[in-house]
C-alpha cells in the first residue's frame, strides 16, 4: 500500500531570495527528519531550475523523496523520486505516460468533482486544497476549510495530501479531519528546522 509521511514539505524557490536558501532549508528540514519534499519554481528558465533540482538531489542523498513540481521532462533528468501536477498541467495519465510506473505521481484538486475525476487516474495520491487562507499562490482557489477534506475523504481511497495555510497550530486538525498528510510551505520558511521538529511532533 502507498504510504505518505505525514508531513510533505514544499520549497518554493519565489519565497527563497537565492538557490543557495533553498538548499540551506532542504538540508535543515531533512536533518529534522522529513522524508518528503516537493521542488516548486514556477517563473526561472528550464535550465536553472534543473541545476538547482539536481543541487538538491546531490545534497538530499537516497534519505529524502524529492518530486518535482509541473515539469516531467525535469523530474527525469534530475533524478527525482516523482512529480506533482496541478489542473492546468499535463494529464495525470499523460504525466504517468512519461515518468513511468515507478516513481510518484500526485495531482492538486480544489473541489470534490476535480477530486473524483483525479481519483480515476494513474496518481498515487491526491491533494485537495487550499484548506485555509493562503498567501502562497497569487490567485488561490476558494477554501475547502475542514468539512472539504472531510468529504475528499469519502471520494478516495488514496492518501490525501491537504494543502494551504497549513500551519503548526491547525496541522493536528487537517490529520483528524481524514487528511493523510499535510503539505507545508510558509510556516517552515522561518527556522526551517526547528519548525519542522515541531511539525513532526504534533503529527506523530
Amino acid at each position: 500500500m502507498f504510504q505518505l509521511p505525514r508531513l510533505y514539505a514544499i520549497l518554493d524557490a519565489a519565497c527563497f531570495s537565492a538557490a543557495a536558501g533553498i538548499f540551506a532549508a532542504a538540508e535543515e528540514i531533512a536533518a529534522a527528519g522529513v522524508t518528503l519534499l516537493q521542488y516548486r519554481n514556477k517563473s526561472c528558465n528550464a535550465r536553472r531550475m534543473l541545476d538547482e533540482a539536481r543541487e538538491l538531489r546531490a545534497r538530499m542523498g537516497g534519505s529524502v523523496k524529492l518530486i518535482m513540481n509541473d515539469r516531467a521532462d525535469l523530474c527525469l533528468a534530475a533524478g527525482f523520486d516523482g512529480l506533482h501536477v496541478g489542473q492546468d498541467d499535463l494529464s495525470p495519465d499523460s504525466a504517468r505516460s512519461i515518468i513511468g510506473p515507478a516513481r510518484w505521481l500526485g495531482v492538486s484538486t480544489h473541489n470534490p468533482e476535480q477530486l473524483a475525476e483525479a481519483d480515476k487516474t494513474f496518481a498515487d495520491y491526491l491533494a485537495i486544497g487550499p484548506v485555509f487562507t493562503t498567501s502562497s499562490k497569487a490567485n488561490p482557489d476558494p477554501v475547502v476549510g475542514l468539512e472539504g477534506i472531510r468529504r475528499a475523504r469519502e471520494l478516495t481511497c488514496k492518501p490525501l495530501v491537504a494543502i494551504g495555510g497549513i500551519t503548526r497550530a491547525n496541522a493536528r486538525s487537517v490529520i483528524d479531519a481524514g487528511a493523510d498528510a499535510v503539505a507545508v510551505i510558509s510556516d517552515l520558511l522561518l527556522d526551517p528546522g526547528k519548525s519542522a521538529e515541531e511539525f513532526l511532533r504534533i503529527l506523530r
